[in-house]
């Protein structure tokens, strides 16, 4: 049997041409042997089972596959909460923190009603809920799997005031009456191409799922309905916050009509257009 160091410096040797090898075989071990991230460095020299390393070595074997590393583990991190995830749903990015803080620097402390088109794992709406207890947030997505996912991680964080519906879009608030009622809606819509769907890495390609990624052939055509869709559905002054895809700015700005107030985009930390926040006016002209 092997220690955890010994593991860790076979395992960084494994995965060397991985992004992180040293960080990857970290969360294996800890996924393998069931420990936390204190005790894999507080006791190196603990020997994993029999079970445990064969269990390691599979997932190392696993992830020379291609397979991702947050569907190994079940878990990914995202702005200091862990989600869980599984193969089905869309591993939460760190570029889309910037969506989360954007929205956060805007909520005051108020009780808010904030829809989150097209959930995932949840982590957009969870976030936003940790930061703001009152809110009351309704997200919704298409993919039941990603709806269980979602739901998982509201129970396992004790949030209360998140209510899931499937649909797709806006669909699912037909028949709520919520119409003119929303302070916020938040998104993370599709808006690959299809042409860039086939560039893309096969990792992502062989395992995440299509629908979550990919919006038709100029990878626009969610944004698009995002836009018209939110009219309708937010207060006057309410607010509409989406994230957009590379070179993609001047062409989401130029589907804004003259409903909009204001319409702004920031760049993420590599100085690549990502948010959109857009105010709907006080009185519709």
């Amino acid at each position: 049997m092997s220690s955890i160091q010994e593991l860790f410096n076979k395992g960084k040797s494994l995965l060397r041409n991985c992004p992180q090898p040293s960080l990857e075989t970290k969360l294996l071990i800890i996924k393998s042997a069931s420990i936390s991230e204190e005790e894999f460095y507080a006791f190196p020299e603990t020997e994993l089972s029999r079970g445990q390393e064969k269990l390691f070595y599979r997932l190392i074997s696993r992830r020379l596959e291609g397979f991702p590393l947050a569907y190994l583990t079940g878990v990914k991190e995202f702005w200091s909460i862990p989600f869980r995830v599984f193969p089905g749903v869309l591993i939460p990015r760190p570029e889309t923190e910037l969506l989360v803080e954007k929205v956060i620097e805007l909520i005051s402390h108020e009780e808010k009603l904030i829809a989150d088109i097209g959930t995932g794992a949840g982590n957009i709406a969870v976030s936003i809920a940790k930061e703001f207890p009152m809110a009351r947030i309704i997200a919704t997505d298409i993919s039941q799997k990603a709806l269980r996912a979602a739901q998982l991680n509201v129970s396992l964080q004790k949030i209360s005031r998140i209510t899931f519906i499937r649909g797709s879009l806006f669909f699912p608030l037909k028949k709520l009456d919520l119409e003119g009622k929303f302070d916020f809606i938040v998104s993370n819509p599709p808006y690959v191409s299809e042409i860039e769907w086939e560039k893309l890495q096969k990792e992502i390609k062989d395992h995440e799922p299509k629908k979550a990624l990919v919006a038709g052939k100029t990878g626009l055509e969610k944004i698009h309905n995002l836009i018209r869709g939110a009219i309708k559905y937010l207060k006057p002054e309410g607010y509409l916050c989406f994230e957009i895809g590379f070179k993609q700015r001047e062409k989401v700005l130029s589907f804004f009509g003259p409903e909009w107030s204001k319409v702004e985009c920031f760049d993420d930390l590599r100085g690549i257009p990502r948010v959109i926040i857009a105010q709907k006016h006080l009185i519709k002209k």
